[in-house]
């Protein structure tokens, strides 16, 4: 017995079927739908932190960047867009209408038990194929401490593991306190 064909999706057709949905957030992957876990109460504050923070960090330097707490899309290619926890970006105002980052800058996922090893994984090798996307941080409320992804000139990503102190997210040209992603 053959089981049934799953029509994969492009990220339009994606967003158009998401927008419908009454309840439930959802990413495509590789042109399939895949729910995203119900989010304790700890993860929702940690994306409300990073949130501030960033907003925070863009208010103080003047760069013409906005932050969003989830909801917005990254589009990989046609038939993959995450929704990661928050994400920073710049350039023209993004209409009220949109769904898509259309320029972004700085992704943010805080670990969940469900997502960690895709988010170290197929998240961050996936990011670092949008152009422009030049930071990941993954905060690690366990461990109190950030993994910051960036993007080097010559196309090479380069990690660091960051305790305390400041994260340099250049571009856009911010800064955000590590003390301030934990609470």
């Amino acid at each position: 017995m053959n089981a049934p064909a799953i029509k994969r999706m492009t990220v339009p057709e994606f967003l158009a079927w998401a927008e419908t949905q009454e309840k439930g957030r959802y990413e495509l992957v590789r042109g399939e739908i895949v729910a995203m876990a119900p989010e304790r109460a700890e993860h929702v504050r940690a994306k409300q932190r990073a949130l501030r923070s960033l907003e925070t960090a863009i208010e103080r330097a003047g760069v013409g960047c906005e932050a969003f707490v989830d909801g917005l899309a990254i589009v990989v290619d046609d038939e993959t867009s995450y929704e990661p926890d928050a994400l920073v970006n710049c350039g023209e105002r993004i209409a009220d209408n949109t769904m898509v980052a259309p320029h972004p800058v700085i992704a943010v996922e805080v670990l969940s038990p469900s997502t960690r090893e895709i988010d170290k994984s197929v998240k961050l090798a996936d990011y670092f194929r949008v152009p422009g996307l030049s930071h990941y941080l993954i905060i690690d409320l366990g461990r109190r401490h950030v993994l910051h992804y960036r993007r080097q000139p010559d196309e090479t990503i380069m990690v660091a593991i960051v305790k305390e102190g400041e994260i340099a997210l250049d571009p856009p040209g911010i800064a955000v306190v590590v003390a301030s992603f934990f609470g």
